[in-house]
């Protein structure tokens, strides 16, 4: 352990082997670091925070803190982060509320400056969130997926593995996987191919996807008749199948497709939603 003097360390936390913890750092007493963690200069970690081996958590930096949904009221909850991730300069990952709840990001995960990751949220392995990135409560976020600088993600929606969200985007309602769009309004290009090609996907598994997202997107059927259509036309290779899933999943519908979440609908998810946050 590399514990600089200047650093706070409450009695109880637990250091791992190689840790190192810079000046004016603060650590809280249920704390566990990983090996080879690095809290640098000014970081806050707090509350019942677990950070995985190898990771890095930049100055001023807040971790595990408070939750800042007015639900809360003392709750023992939890945040993990992963393994060899870099949660930069300002980033926060506030706990949840609702006892044993947890918010986790994944491994290998890129937090730049001042994301913000809200209570109940999961996060993937090998998301890269670009600067003020914002993430509402409940949100998850698959494996995979790229948001660019100052999107906006609404409560309860979902970002697809493998799927890119530009910049300055506004997302109310789930980004289905392998798929890459932004703006406001938001707007869909298609298939990542080129995230696709450099993780390895071959030809034809790009060819299924494209082929489903044509189906959903350019046909003007509606979702559960696009949806039969995918699994007729297309082959059930595993990344279409988790396609299909994912789809059918949606509790407030696809972005970028009006005819998912009709109006009566949308009026029904609103509804479920203050129910829940009510019973928690």
């Amino acid at each position: 352990m590399n514990i600089h003097p200047l650093a706070y360390v409450e009695p109880g936390a637990v250091i791992g082997k190689n840790a190192t913890i810079e000046p004016f750092a603060v650590v809280k007493k249920d704390v566990v670091l990983e090996e080879g963690v690095v809290i640098k200069s000014h970081a806050y970690i707090d509350g019942y925070t677990q950070i995985g081996a190898g990771t890095v958590i930049y100055p001023s930096a807040s971790i595990g803190t408070k939750t800042q949904a007015l639900k809360y009221k003392g709750e023992k909850t939890f945040v993990k982060i992963g393994k060899n991730c870099e949660i930069r300069e300002f980033v926060t990952v506030n706990s949840s509320f609702e006892e044993g709840s947890c918010v986790s990001v994944g491994d290998n995960c890129l937090l730049m400056a001042y994301c913000h990751v809200a209570h109940h949220c999961t996060v993937g392995n090998n998301v890269v969130m670009a600067n003020n990135v914002n993430l509402a409560g409940h949100v998850i976020v698959e494996d995979h997926a790229v948001i660019g600088g100052m999107a906006a993600i609404h409560q309860f929606a979902r970002i697809g593995t493998h799927a890119m969200v530009g910049g300055m985007s506004r997302i109310t309602h789930d980004i289905p996987p392998y798929m890459i769009g932004g703006g406001i309004p938001f707007k869909f290009g298609g298939l990542n191919i080129i995230g696709l090609k450099r993780r390895g996907f071959p030809l034809s598994t790009r060819k299924e996807l494209s082929k489903a997202f044509r189906i959903v997107y350019r046909e003007g059927l509606s979702i559960s008749d696009a949806l039969k259509k995918v699994e007729a036309d297309c082959e059930l290779i595993p990344e279409i199948k988790h396609w299909l899933h994912f789809c059918r999943t949606s509790q407030r519908g696809l972005m970028g497709l009006s005819g998912t979440t009709e109006e009566h609908d949308l009026e029904k998810i609103e509804k479920e939603e203050e129910k829940a946050y009510a019973t928690l």
